[in-house]
């Protein structure tokens, strides 16, 4: 039984471990990184876990293993590791799914990844994960444009979870939420499970070197991933003074770049990836804190740049 989420915070705040499930571990998440639980947010995974759950064994409603794996997938996808490690037992044991030991050890890798200790001891008997992400852990695609949809929209629960995050944490760091989630919908389409060839990983797509760089822990963490994507973009606002073409060209190709060539990198996927943010953003410019770091040297000749080619 899950342990009510005040004694969990109290007792994790005097460094005591407890079982608390997902919301135990989306509270030590957030006491670690702001002292402040996202309770909402660790009541709806925990909402979503449970009625899988439900589902799987048949408790209180008709057993349905397709309802819970999507479910589970809801939850997975948000980086929850209980869901994770429900969806590789599922596969590994072929409960109410084919079995399918690669697709098994991809969900044990996912919540190994976090410390699960349990996914960490199935990992040895399911081999190799799939490379390829199975079909309920890619997220929806938007609407297409003539429908008149906004692409920013949540377009399930898990994306709600996410857009609250965003809406929460955003304003700490003095960026826009529909930026942070500009940059979400380009870089995962609000996959928390998201692992680029690359090697970004999570919602805001942070390399290790970005992840190390803003203390980010574990990048499949919903709310780790946003707080280190969204100090990156603080900073970035305040080292090209709140251009957003520059920040989202900087976000893409690394600010080394973006001085290099004194603007926009002449990149195929850097300038489309500016376009992009800039078409979901819809403002050209940011405010910014001019207290988070020095300015880019190279502004004067970008914006030099800029004058002559208007």
């Amino acid at each position: 039984m899950e342990p009510d989420c005040f004694r969990c915070l109290a007792l994790l705040r005097r460094g005591v471990l407890v079982h608390c499930g997902m919301l135990g571990f989306l509270l030590a998440t957030s006491v670690a990184a702001a002292d402040v639980p996202s309770e909402a947010a660790a009541e709806r995974l925990l909402a979503l876990r449970k009625e899988a759950q439900a589902h799987e064994h048949g408790e209180g409603v008709p057993r349905d293993y397709a309802r819970a794996v999507k479910l589970y997938c809801d939850a997975a996808r948000l980086g929850d590791p209980e869901a994770q490690f429900s969806l590789g037992w599922m596969y590994a044991n072929g409960r109410g799914v084919e079995r399918d030991d690669a697709r098994a050890a991809y969900f044990f890798s996912l919540a190994a990844k976090q410390g699960h200790l349990q996914s960490q001891k199935m990992q040895r008997f399911v081999g190799d994960p799939t490379p390829e992400v199975p079909e309920c852990m890619r997220p929806l695609l938007p609407p297409p444009a003539e429908d008149g949809g906004d692409e920013m929209l949540p377009r399930n629960e898990a994306q709600k979870m996410v857009v609250g995050l965003v809406h929460q944490l955003a304003p700490e760091y003095g960026v826009s939420p529909r930026l942070a989630l500009a940059v979400i919908r380009t870089e995962s389409n609000f996959n928390t499970a998201a692992l680029s060839n690359k090697n970004a990983q999570g919602l805001m797509q942070l390399i290790p070197d970005t992840s190390a760089r803003f203390n980010v822990k574990n990048p499949f963490n919903p709310e780790q991933n946003l707080r280190g994507g969204l100090a990156y973009l603080r900073w970035l606002l305040a080292y090209f003074e709140g251009d957003v073409s520059l920040v989202a060209a900087a976000y893409n190709a690394g600010e080394g770049a973006v001085n290099r060539y004194r603007g926009v990198p002449p990149y195929a996927e850097t300038r489309g990836y500016v376009q992009r943010i800039i078409g979901l953003f819809k403002r050209d410019d940011h405010p910014y804190d001019a207290r988070i770091t020095t300015p880019s040297p190279e502004l004067p000749r970008i914006r030099l740049g800029k004058g002559a080619q208007g």
